[in-house]
């Protein structure tokens, strides 16, 4: 009996979030088909300018959006951002610097020293 090795997809929703980009702000063959594994590792590596320009200038996904601004992804619903955010926007925010953003980059920097603390006291 021989096994035919089957390549593995994924769903474009998947390959997206994997890649690190807005799904409904990539082509449309890439949000109707599905992404083999071969083929999401060739975006990785390779990436089209449509990527390349994604990842460049957004709409970013809330967790980049989130990295992006140095806080949680609680903390951008917290700071009432639900959307997606261009690069401009994020750049933007940033220069506002408003009040739930200051507040939530502490919580943030609270957390990572207390993720330290925890570690160093189990060591």
């Amino acid at each position: 009996m021989t096994s035919h090795k089957t390549a593995q997809t994924m769903k474009p929703a998947t390959a997206a979030k994997k890649l690190g980009v807005y799904l409904e702000a990539t082509p449309p063959q890439f949000q109707e088909g599905v992404v083999s594994r071969d083929e999401l590792n060739a975006l990785q590596t390779d990436p089209p300018e449509w990527l390349r320009e994604l990842r460049r200038t957004g709409p970013h996904p809330r967790p980049v959006v989130a990295a992006k601004l140095g806080i949680s992804i609680g903390g951008l619903s917290r700071g009432g951002i639900t959307e997606a955010l261009t690069t401009e926007q994020i750049e933007a925010l940033k220069t506002e610097n408003p009040d739930w953003l200051v507040r939530e980059r502490a919580t943030q920097a609270e957390v990572r020293k207390e993720t330290v603390r925890v570690k160093e006291k189990e060591h």
